[in-house]
């Protein structure tokens, strides 16, 4: 059994501030629970609902923010891409690649992040199920990718809503050695608000404890420090003074 990894972080970069704030708080649970947490966190959320929607700060500016807080604080980090142009130049910086959910079957953007030498983690698409997910894990594995993870975050059911089939977990886990589970956004209802994503947060520890009872190896939690002042999928991500006893709960156990 893998030991259990947990990336948390906000949605997208805010501010300098934001970052600051999450980074001390993940330190602190580093310490006390003696767990190695992740630090996540978008410099551009690419697939946003509206236009008009906040995306981030932008690579450059997101890449100096990240840099500084694995400097200052230790801290190991991942985010996103979107292009694969882009691998090179984040792998400087993150030690983990994440590749998005929708994206998860774009081969040149997987083929560019698995030969950065950084740890590849692919989101299982919403249309896919955990046993598809073996094409892009291979995909990732062929061309020299160093680590894949695969994180699950539901599957869509209907309009404006996802549902988990924690089978994905088990059956993920017949080929790839971590899956996370991605407890926050499997709690959202895409563009369920007038042209963003609902959700419902109080869900995530709950999606935590069943996916642990399904072999996943780590937990993802999106968090901020006061979600409904958030300006990405507040409505899904945790109260950052609550990440701590929710992490506790789940390796306590």
């Amino acid at each position: 059994m893998c030991s259990p990894k947990i990336i948390a972080g906000p949605c997208a970069i805010e501010s300098a501030e934001l970052l600051d704030s999450v980074a001390r708080t993940l330190v602190s649970i580093n310490e006390r629970l003696g767990v190695d947490a992740i630090f996540k966190a978008s410099f551009d959320k690419a697939n946003r609902t509206s236009l008009d929607s906040f995306r981030g700060v932008g690579m450059e500016a997101g890449l100096c923010m990240l840099a500084d807080i694995k400097s200052r604080y230790g801290l190991r980090i991942l985010t996103d891409i979107h292009e694969a142009w882009q691998a090179a130049e984040v792998a400087e910086v993150a030690d983990v690649i994440q590749i998005p959910a929708f994206l998860c079957r774009q081969t040149d953007l997987i083929v560019a992040a698995s030969r950065t030498g950084r740890i590849v983690n692919i989101k299982k698409a919403q249309f896919l199920s955990g046993r598809d997910m073996y094409y892009p894990y291979r995909k990732a594995i062929d061309s020299g990718a160093c680590e894949v993870w695969l994180t699950e975050r539901g599957n869509m059911y209907g309009y404006n809503n996802l549902v988990v089939d924690f089978r994905n977990i088990s059956d993920m886990r017949t080929f790839a050695d971590t899956v996370i589970m991605d407890c926050t956004h499997s709690v959202q209802r895409p563009g369920a608000v007038g042209g963003s994503s609902g959700g419902d947060a109080a869900l995530a520890p709950a999606m935590a404890h069943a996916a642990k009872a399904f072999g996943a190896c780590g937990y993802f939690f999106e968090t901020h420090p006061c979600p409904k002042e958030a300006m990405c999928d507040g409505d899904n991500m945790l109260p950052l003074g609550e990440l701590e006893g929710v992490i506790k709960g789940l390796i306590k156990e």
